[in-house]
């Protein structure tokens, strides 16, 4: 892709948007993983150090309307910290006083929740220009939201000079490559419960991959579907393994389990987005979120990891970073690796 890239833009001395992602899991207010963030904040640091004055923009969740508990705040709280050392923010009062947000340090401003706005998720004209009338370059660093047609992600390149950050530039170069020229065998991993989004990526993964892994919910709820679907597909494709679950449904059998991991072995390039099971306080029966992460981390096979879920397993458990690559895209990966085209990147990539 030929996308402009924010180091080559004149940002110094500019008022920039930064389109970040900033979609965390909270629990009682308090950020449960703060991947996504982190990601974010080599941009934030070179437009500072360009003495850029950046507003922030993003979303937390699907509120129906303004939903206090879908509050930035908590992330506003998490980048004072963050960036100046200091978890004290005030309230803005200039002409951002219509968004709502918080003033962090001398330079930086978080607006409040985008989807609080009806005319963000309809890619709203005027609401696209009101947010670009902020600002005077637009810096989109959100890959998880590059295939939405939001009005922070497609309208408001109508109206501002536009650019790649350095996370999505890092995310479109990475996965890029993965497509193009990947070591194989290619072994691609998707759980989780997400079937109507995953589902139809699962087809699209028998085309790049060598074998295909289905467990967690959507193994149960796609099991005769996908069967079906892979023997309809003509040409090369993928052997396809769907898990089988346990009576209580909160993991994959033991049996599956061993034959996942024995197709782990073989992989040179493997790809992740999805648990096997329920990874609360009852973690899945044979811990097979935690097996398949450690025998991916064993094989030395290239890896990349995505989904919200299990980005905050691993972390959790402190092995994220034995990863090659961590996404912050779920499905967005997936889709992007299917060869989906994603709006955002179109917006971006024209002048």
């Amino acid at each position: 892709m030929n996308l402009p890239l924010l180091k080559n833009a004149d940002v110094n001395g500019k008022t920039v948007f930064l389109r970040a992602d900033l979609d965390v899991p909270l629990s009682a207010e308090k950020i449960e993983d703060d991947t996504r963030l982190l990601a974010t904040i080599p941009t934030i640091e070179y437009l500072l150090k360009q003495n850029a004055k950046i507003i922030i923009g993003g979303h937390l969740g699907r509120p129906k309307g303004i939903d206090e508990s879908l509050s930035l705040k908590p992330v506003a709280e998490w980048f004072a910290k963050k960036l100046i050392h200091n978890s004290e923010f005030i309230i803005q009062n200039s002409k951002l006083a219509s968004f709502g947000g918080w003033e962090i340090g001398q330079n930086i401003f978080l607006l409040e929740n985008l989807r609080f706005y009806e005319s963000e998720e309809k890619n709203d004209p005027e609401f696209a220009k009101k947010l670009a009338s902020l600002a005077e370059i637009y810096v989109n660093d959100s890959f998880a939201m590059c295939h939405r047609n939001h009005a922070s992600i497609i309208g408001i390149t109508r109206f501002l000079p536009h650019f790649a950050g350095f996370h999505l530039q890092k995310e479109i170069e990475t996965l890029s490559h993965v497509m193009e020229n990947p070591k194989r065998p290619m072994v691609v991993i998707i759980g989780g419960k997400k079937i109507e989004t995953k589902l139809p990526l699962v087809e699209e993964m028998h085309r790049i991959a060598d074998y295909v892994l289905v467990g967690g919910k959507i193994a149960k709820e796609s099991q005769v579907f996908l069967k079906v679907r892979h023997e309809k597909i003509s040409g090369k494709k993928a052997v396809l393994l769907v898990a089988d679950l346990t009576p209580d449904e909160l993991s994959i059998t033991e049996k599956s389990l061993y034959n996942f991991l024995d197709i782990i072995l073989l992989g040179k390039t493997i790809i992740w987005n999805g648990t096997m099971g329920f990874i609360g306080e009852k973690e899945d029966k044979f811990q097979a979120t935690k097996k398949i992460a450690k025998a991916i981390i064993a094989s030395k096979a290239y890896s990349i990891v995505g989904g919200g879920d299990t980005v905050e397993f691993l972390n959790r458990i402190g092995i994220l970073n034995k990863f090659s690559f961590v996404s912050t895209g779920g499905g967005a990966m997936l889709a992007f690796l299917s060869g989906e085209k994603f709006p955002g990147l179109v917006a971006l990539e024209k002048t």
